[in-house]
C-alpha cells in the first residue's frame, strides 16, 4: 500500500460534495479533452431535515447518520489536490440551530473544511450548474426544489439576474402537510396553497422580468421525467402531467400504497410534496413548459473550482469535445455542417419551423463519423450507440436521441423516422434528408471544392440544382446524387438533382435566402 497519500495528488481530480437537507452527495468529476467526465457519484439518504424539531435542533440520530456518511466520503477524498475539494451545506444546516455541534465532528471526519452557503449563494451556484449543462438560447427561468428549500433563478448564459431561496422543500413540505401520509385532494391543495403563500412575494417581478425557457434541477424534477418517459410521454413537463400525476397519487389513497408507474420506492415519500411545490409553480408563474437542467448545485462546483471550463456555448464545447476525443476529422465536420446549414437557409422558414433545427443540425454534421472511430461496417449504428450513451452537456435527453437518430441513417440506407421528441417528425425527417446530400457534396473532403448549390423545397419535394460543368466532371458525384434521389424519391420524398449553368444555379441558391 505505500506510496498512495496526498503526495500523489492528481491535478485533474476535482471533488464537490453537498450536504443537502435530504440527502448529502459527492461528485468526482476529471478533465478530459475539454470536458468533465464523470468518474463517481455516491449518494446517502441521512434525512437532516427530516430529524430536527420545532426549535430547529437537529436529533442525535440525524447527526450520527451525516457523519457515518461523511466518513464514507472522507475515504474517497485521500488522493484530491486540496484545492480541488468544495464542501458546501445548505438548508438544513443553515437552519439548525445546533449546527456548530454537527459541523465541529464533520469538519475532524471530513479534514476539509465545509461552508454553510447562503440561499443566495446556493441558488447562483445552481444557476452556474444549469448554465454549464444546459443548451438553450436567451433568459432561462431554473428552478430547483431541494429538501428544504426551493431556489428560483432567472439568467442569461452565465450570468444570474434574479435569484430567491425559499423557505419550503419537498422534506419540510411532507411533515407540514403529508404527516399523517394520507393522499387525497385536500392534502394536496393545503400544499399547493401553502407553496402559493411563500410564492408570492415574488410573483410580480418574476413575470415581469420575463424568461425564454424553463429547466427543472433536482430530484422531485428528475422523478417526473423518469415517470414520464416510463409511461410513455416526452421529456416536457407540463401542467397538464402535473396534474395527471397528483391525481394518479391521490388514486393511490395513502403514502403506503404508492405506486406510479416509473416512481422508484426512494423517492416516493417525498413525492407528493415535490409535486404540489412544482404545481404552484407553474400555476403561480404561469410556467407552460419544463425540461430537465443537465446539472445544478454539485455541477455549480465544480466548473467554479474549473476556471478554464468557462465557454458562452455548451454546445460548441461538447461538440469540440468530442471531436477531440474520438480524433474527428475537424474540418470535414465543419464543411458538412457547413453545407448542411447553407441548404437549410435555402428552404422557406416554414420547412422546418423550430428554431433549434439548425443547432442539432449542424451538431450531427460536425460529428456525423463517430461511429467510424468503431468501424467503417455499421458506422451509423455505431455513431447512435456513443450519442446515446454519451454525456452531452447541452442537449436534452430527446435532442440526444435525435441527433443519435440522424446519424445511424446519414448515408445509405434510408428510412422514414418517427417516434422521438425533440422535433416534429416531419422536420426531423426533413432534416435527416439534409444532412445525408450535405455528406455527398462533401465527399471530396476539401471546403475549397464544395460545390454552387441551389436547393427549393416545395412540400416534401426537394429540387437542387448544380452547375452542369461540375456534374460533367463529377460522375461520381452525379451517380451518388441519383442513387440518393431515388432513395428519397421511394419513402414519397422526392429529390430530383437537375444541372443547369453556374449563373442559373447561384440564382436559384438565393431565391429564398
Amino acid at each position: 500500500m505505500s506510496g498512495h497519500g496526498n503526495t500523489t495528488s492528481t491535478p485533474t481530480l476535482y471533488a464537490a460534495i453537498d450536504l443537502g437537507s435530504n440527502s448529502f452527495h459527492m461528485l468526482v468529476v476529471r478533465q478530459v479533452a475539454g470536458s468533465v467526465q464523470t468518474l463517481a457519484k455516491i449518494k446517502r439518504k441521512v434525512r437532516l431535515a427530516a430529524g430536527m424539531d420545532n426549535q430547529q435542533q437537529l436529533s442525535d440520530e440525524a447527526m450520527q447518520r451525516g457523519w457515518d456518511c461523511l466518513a464514507l466520503f472522507a475515504e474517497r477524498l485521500q488522493d484530491f489536490n486540496t484545492d480541488n475539494i468544495r464542501v458546501v451545506a445548505t438548508a438544513a444546516l443553515r437552519r439548525a440551530s445546533n449546527a456548530d455541534a454537527f459541523l465541529a465532528k464533520a469538519n475532524t471526519l471530513l479534514g476539509y473544511p465545509i461552508e454553510i452557503i447562503s440561499g443566495e449563494e446556493e441558488a447562483r451556484t445552481i444557476y452556474q450548474g444549469v448554465a454549464h449543462t444546459s443548451g438553450g438560447p436567451g433568459k432561462r427561468l431554473v428552478v430547483d426544489i431541494g429538501g428544504a428549500s426551493t431556489e428560483l433563478i432567472i439568467g442569461e448564459q452565465f450570468e444570474p439576474t434574479l435569484l430567491q431561496s425559499l423557505n419550503m422543500g419537498c422534506v419540510t413540505f411532507l411533515e407540514d402537510y403529508f404527516a399523517n401520509r394520507i393522499l387525497n385532494q385536500a392534502a394536496f391543495e393545503n400544499a399547493i396553497a401553502g407553496a402559493k403563500a411563500e410564492l408570492a412575494p415574488l410573483v410580480a417581478q418574476y413575470r415581469e422580468l420575463g424568461w425564454d425557457c424553463c429547466v427543472g434541477a433536482s430530484g422531485t424534477v428528475q422523478a417526473l421525467q423518469e415517470i414520464m418517459v416510463t409511461q410513455g410521454m416526452d421529456e416536457v413537463i407540463t401542467l397538464e402531467k402535473l396534474h395527471r400525476l397528483r391525481d394518479q397519487a391521490i388514486a393511490c389513497g395513502q403514502m403506503d400504497t404508492l405506486d406510479i408507474e416509473g416512481l422508484t420506492l426512494e423517492r416516493a415519500l417525498v413525492f407528493p410534496s415535490g409535486l404540489s411545490i412544482l404545481i404552484a409553480i407553474f400555476e403561480c408563474l404561469e410556467v407552460t413548459r419544463m425540461t430537465l437542467a443537465g446539472g445544478a448545485l454539485r455541477e455549480g462546483l465544480v466548473y467554479e473550482m474549473m476556471t478554464a471550463m468557462r465557454h458562452s456555448d455548451i454546445r460548441a464545447r461538447t461538440i469540440a469535445s468530442i471531436q477531440s476525443r474520438y480524433q474527428l476529422d475537424e474540418d470535414h465536420g465543419i464543411n458538412v455542417a457547413a453545407t448542411a446549414l447553407e441548404l437549410l437557409h435555402q428552404c422557406p422558414a416554414s420547412w422546418i419551423p423550430e428554431p433549434e433545427a439548425g443547432s442539432l443540425l449542424h451538431a450531427a454534421a460536425c460529428v456525423h463519423e463517430i461511429g467510424l472511430s468503431i468501424g467503417f461496417k455499421h458506422d451509423g449504428d455505431h455513431a447512435a450507440y456513443l450519442i446515446t450513451h454519451l454525456d452531452l452537456p447541452g442537449f436534452t435527453r430527446a435532442q440526444k436521441q435525435l441527433v443519435a437518430t440522424l446519424l445511424r441513417y446519414y448515408r445509405e440506407q434510408l428510412v422514414c423516422i418517427d417516434g422521438q421528441h425533440a422535433l416534429s417528425t416531419t422536420s426531423a425527417n426533413r432534416l435527416l434528408r439534409l444532412l445525408r446530400v450535405a455528406v455527398i457534396l462533401c465527399h471530396r473532403r476539401d471546403s475549397r471544392v464544395r460545390p454552387m448549390i441551389g436547393l427549393n423545397a416545395d412540400g416534401d419535394a426537394l429540387t437542387l440544382a448544380l452547375d452542369t460543368t461540375l456534374l460533367d466532371a463529377s460522375p461520381l458525384l452525379r451517380a451518388e446524387l441519383e442513387q440518393e434521389a431515388l432513395r428519397q424519391s421511394s419513402l414519397g420524398q422526392p429529390l430530383v438533382v437537375h444541372a443547369q449553368d453556374a449563373q442559373d444555379a447561384h440564382a436559384l441558391s438565393h431565391t429564398h435566402h
